[in-house]
């Protein structure tokens, strides 16, 4: 199993570790499961959340679209749109989805322009917790990559730091599958976001920034990736004074909000580059968005290691187990 399949794995590995501990303090985890993260077991019905169910639509999206021809906004938005819909409407939405999105789904079914339909004002991080596919896709382009990253978080959080974190995440799982080592991802993707901090794309992103009330798009956009610079500052002090043992919310935040999560989801990843079973049980075992955060981290490690990087009885029990190892055996 390759890199695609890793990662997929490990976002919903680590979506399901975290289901259990979401909202819940670190007291509480360690009453309830024991005092030590490295023994966070795997539940024996191993469902996930709304994050791995979000994953997997724009996963069957982004398919519908690549058939179709090159990616474009034109051949993306339609396909991406219907599957969020239908995720919207399943009688399966009963894993505490975020608010930004049910809303947002509500106004996308009812046809409105999705720069209409999204919610500019939000940056909580349902839009990049489900963006790994789009950099599981080895044949688009650096454009391509950021364009679609940024659009698919844009049907629904549209907010510029919501959009920026999703480009970083998706770019992040990019590098990884491509071999980066771990030591360089941080300094890659400070120089990606200093290079993207005023490239406002309007062939992917059309007037977003007109609904909000930034004094231009470039301006617009620079919000976002600042906020992602900063977070990527406290990374990197975390990780210049690394304490596997703290809980990881305490250094790069709680994760649920976009950049939040991103950092966080790096920092467990970063923590324990080489065990990626260690990694997704320490960001499960944190006291913020605990499935958004291992989800993260988990498709960050299964990129790095690839497929055989997760337990075979896992893989087995894992929900939706046939189709993420479908859309990972496309994407390797």
């Amino acid at each position: 199993m390759g890199k695609a399949t890793g990662a997929l794995l490990g976002l919903a590995i680590g979506d399901a570790l975290g289901r259990l501990t979401e909202f819940r303090t670190i007291d509480v985890i360690a009453a309830y499961e024991g005092p030590d993260w490295r023994r966070l077991p795997l539940p024996e019905k191993a469902l996930v959340t709304d994050d791995t169910q979000m994953a997997l639509a724009l996963g069957r999206g982004l398919r519908t679209a690549l058939e179709r021809g090159p990616l474009d906004p034109l051949r993306l938005e339609p396909p991406v749109r219907a599957e969020y819909v239908d995720w919207w409407r399943s009688p399966e939405n009963n894993r505490a989805p975020g608010g930004t999105c049910m809303r947002s789904c509500e106004r996308l079914s009812h046809g409105r322009r999705w720069q209409e339909a999204s919610d500019v004002g939000s940056k909580g991080c349902g839009a990049n917790m489900r963006v790994a596919p789009i950099g599981l896709v080895r044949e688009l382009d650096t454009r391509q990559l950021a364009g679609a990253a940024q659009l698919q978080s844009g049907l629904t959080h549209g907010h510029p730091t919501a959009l920026a974190a999703s480009d970083l995440t998706a770019y992040a799982v990019r590098k990884l599958a491509e071999g980066l080592p771990p030591a360089g991802l941080l300094p890659v993707l400070r120089a990606y976001a200093l290079a993207s901090r005023t490239r406002y794309d309007e062939f992917w992103l059309g007037d977003l920034a007109a609904h909000a009330h930034d004094h231009s798009p470039e301006s617009f956009i620079a919000r976002g990736w600042d906020e992602c610079l900063r977070v990527l500052d406290r990374l990197a002090a975390a990780l210049a004074a690394p304490d596997v043992e703290a809980d990881p919310c305490l250094a790069t935040g709680e994760g649920w909000i976009a950049e939040e999560a991103l950092a966080t989801g790096l920092l467990c990843f970063l923590l324990l580059p080489d065990d990626p079973v260690a990694a997704v049980r320490r960001a499960a075992y944190s006291s913020g968005d605990s499935d958004s955060i291992a989800c993260l981290t988990g498709a960050f490690a299964g990129a790095h290691h690839g497929g055989e990087a997760w337990p075979a009885d896992w893989v087995e029990r894992i929900e939706y187990r046939d189709e993420l190892l479908e859309l990972g055996a496309l994407w390797d």
